[in-house]
């Protein structure tokens, strides 16, 4: 059993629970490999379609690297796949979900930003602090906020390490809904049984084509993109049949998922 997180499944969906109150969810080297551990897991699994990641209580959802730790035990350790086991993870086509119950900072927002989508309560705070502190945020945090803000609006918020809300978040598109306090992990549950509804394969294809597509001129994606393995995944499953036979019918799809 981990000691870092608790995991719970629900149907279709994984939740992993950041379970260090007492540090503000920070996490160290021991938790970064449970998380780690726990991600690979779900990424095998064929019955667990979307995942969900938050922090236990109401006060943060992970307040990055914990540095008392770290100072403890000399140079903090991570897995190849990075913070929290997601921030350098890149063959994860299963949809994630952050669901950001309060501060998320450093690390904690990097981490957020690895996760295709977040649902932030409105108590919920978003920040890179690092360069307060001599660091800088290593964790992908200077390699997403510019393309999730552009780089005028990223360079202000890292180099003076503002601290936003959640509404802010919301509208420079950091965060696709936010909950009343408290509710974030509800809001994130609801988000992901909409997703369930759709084809698995498909939600995973889509995210595939999305992903690379940032990393590609649109010409080039264009050209590729019907050649990923997701897409020939998705177009040779048996749900490829079954979605077109159940809107036919005029009744729901029964996912197979594999």
């Amino acid at each position: 059993m981990p000691e870092f997180y608790e995991m719970e499944r629900r149907g279709r969906v994984t939740i992993f629970t950041i379970a260090r109150p007492q540090a503000m969810n920070a996490l160290h080297a021991k938790a970064n490999f449970e998380l780690a551990a726990g991600f690979d897991a779900f990424a095998e699994d064929p019955d667990q379609w979307i995942a969900i990641i938050t922090g236990q209580g109401e006060k943060a959802f992970c307040a990055g690297n914990d540095l008392k730790q770290e100072l403890a035990e000399g140079e903090p350790i991570v897995p190849h796949t990075g913070f929290g086991g997601l921030t350098n993870r890149f063959d994860l086509t299963k949809p994630v979900i952050a669901a950001v119950n309060g501060l998320a900072l450093g690390g904690g927002f990097e981490l957020a930003l690895a996760c295709d989508l977040i649902v932030a309560a409105e108590n919920a705070s978003f920040g890179l602090p690092e360069v307060r502190v001599g660091l800088a945020a290593m964790g992908g945090g200077l390699l997403h906020l510019p393309r999730h803000i552009g780089p005028k609006r990223a360079m202000e918020l890292v180099l003076t390490a503002k601290r936003i809300s959640a509404q802010e978040a919301l509208s420079l598109g950091l965060v696709n809904r936010v909950t009343p306090a408290g509710g974030a992990l509800e809001g994130a549950l609801a988000l992901a049984d909409e997703i369930a509804k759709a084809a698995p394969l498909s939600t995973r294809a889509s995210k595939a084509v999305m992903k690379r597509a940032l990393e590609q001129d649109i010409s080039s994606a264009m050209l590729s993109h019907l050649d990923y393995p997701e897409i020939i995944a998705m177009r040779t499953s048996q749900d490829a049949l079954e979605g077109p036979r159940a809107f036919a019918e005029k009744r729901e799809p029964r996912w197979a998922g594999v």
